[in-house]
């Protein structure tokens, strides 16, 4: 995840136990146009996950990291396909694509940490976007809808940092004794849904409480579920006029 969006995430489970948090969803009125193939370009997910000690310190573990983005791959293939969307994969790039495709990558995780930042705090919110939901990545990102062979561009985005033993036992113990709180964990994820004829995000999902322990099957079969539950579908098709009545 960026920076930008890291310390939104992290700022709001500070203020707010994990159980407690809702989904931050936007422009959930977009639909796809109705009577035309969807096909998505799914880029490689951005999937973090490994331990928390005592003193916050987070452990990389590249091991559940690498389980955790095959199962998440998988759910969300599974998801699109039961949704009726065609998902492509896009694939490893050389020369030029890969560095097109790289600094787009680059660009969606700051734009991303705008979004969460403005969007999650009432206080942060851009006086011009307050009340609408306005982000883009430029209309160049169209080259990513060529490079990969799709219309809309899918992001997804993971963290996890599952709590130590020791971290168990003085979360106990804070809590008995001053009455305080400390997460157990960092659990947070987000999706966003590019428009790759305009540059447009026209769908973003951040949920700074996620649930499903992702280094498992069902527990990603939880996240994508819960983070995708409400996933733009297709503009219902206008009804056919009714025959006319016999003469």
């Amino acid at each position: 995840m960026g920076s930008r969006l890291i310390a939104a995430l992290a700022a709001l489970l500070l203020v707010i136990p994990g159980a407690a948090l809702a989904k931050i969803k936007a422009d959930e009125t977009f639909v796809f146009p109705a009577g035309k193939p969807v096909r998505i370009i799914f880029f490689r997910p951005d999937v973090k996950v490994g331990s928390l000690g005592v003193g916050s310190v987070e452990e990389p573990n590249a091991d559940w990291t690498a389980a955790a983005r095959a199962k998440l791959t998988a759910e969300v293939a599974a998801n699109q396909k039961a949704a009726g969307n065609e998902i492509v994969f896009m694939p490893e790039q050389e020369g030029d694509n890969a560095q097109i495709v790289a600094d787009y990558q680059a660009l969606f995780r700051v734009v991303a940490g705008a979004i969460a930042q403005h969007k999650m705090f009432p206080g942060a919110s851009l006086p011009t976007k307050a009340e609408r939901f306005d982000w883009t990545l430029g209309p160049g990102a169209a080259k990513l809808g060529e490079i990969g062979g799709g219309d809309y561009a899918l992001f997804v985005s993971t963290h996890d940092a599952y709590g130590t033993a020791g971290r168990k036992v003085a979360q106990l113990l804070f809590a008995g004794m001053f009455g305080g709180f400390i997460p157990a964990g960092i659990h947070s994820s987000y999706a966003a849904l590019v428009d790759l004829r305009t540059g447009n995000i026209v769908w973003f999902n951040v949920d700074p409480g996620s649930g499903g322990d992702v280094r498992t099957d069902e527990g990603a079969t939880k996240r994508i579920g819960q983070l995708l539950n409400k996933f733009p579908s297709a503009a219902p098709h206008a009804a056919e006029p009714a025959p006319a009545p016999a003469q």
